[in-house]
């Protein structure tokens, strides 16, 4: 028996393989965490979330109305558990947590119940504080109905990051301007 591959056999292998990972779960989430880049910060920014009236219903934590937070560094997102992008950027979050949790609020939004959040929290070794929207959150952070959504908020309420999609969360880019943003 002759077995030949030729360049075509192995173009078409490789592209078989590509459309395998992108299929499957998660070499898809590894494969966006790669493709994830640092979001673009504007320090300069007047897009101001205006109200700080949300009241939230804490699935791990205590309830949190949201006015608490005025005059603070507040990373905000959106997401689910079942979004590929979602749980891409959920390592790089959690290391961001781990380091600023004391310095920034944390507020992770889901529409998810407790029990669904819990078992992938246990799952992948994730402590982020989640909660569902107990009442209408600002109007500037809901001008997307795309997860993930993630937002950043300076001390005076402007919207320093905007970012729709999986995001490198611990990027030093992302790292040095929560520091600027603390020390204002």
């Amino acid at each position: 028996m002759n077995f030949r591959i030729n360049r075509k056999s192995i173009s078409n292998i490789v592209f078989a393989l590509v459309v395998l990972m992108l299929l499957y779960s998660p070499s898809r989430e590894w494969f966006m965490r790669q493709m994830a880049f640092a979001p673009t910060s504007n320090i300069e920014s007047t897009n101001n979330i205006g109200s700080y009236n949300w009241n939230l219903n804490g699935l791990n934590t205590k309830n949190l109305n949201f006015e608490t937070l005025e005059d603070k560094v507040i990373f905000v997102n959106f997401w689910a558990t079942w979004c590929p992008p979602c749980r891409a950027e959920m390592p790089m979050i959690q290391e961001l947590y781990n380091d600023y949790k004391d310095k920034v609020a944390f507020v992770f939004v889901t529409n998810e119940s407790w029990p669904t959040v819990n078992k992938f929290f246990q799952k992948n070794g994730y402590s982020l504080p989640v909660f569902n929207s107990a009442s209408s959150p600002p109007k500037k952070l809901t001008e997307t109905n795309s997860i993930p959504a993630s937002y950043l908020i300076d001390k005076k309420g402007n919207i320093i990051i905007d970012k729709v999609g999986a995001a490198n969360w611990s990027s030093n880019k992302v790292r040095n301007t929560i520091d600027k943003l603390l020390l204002e």
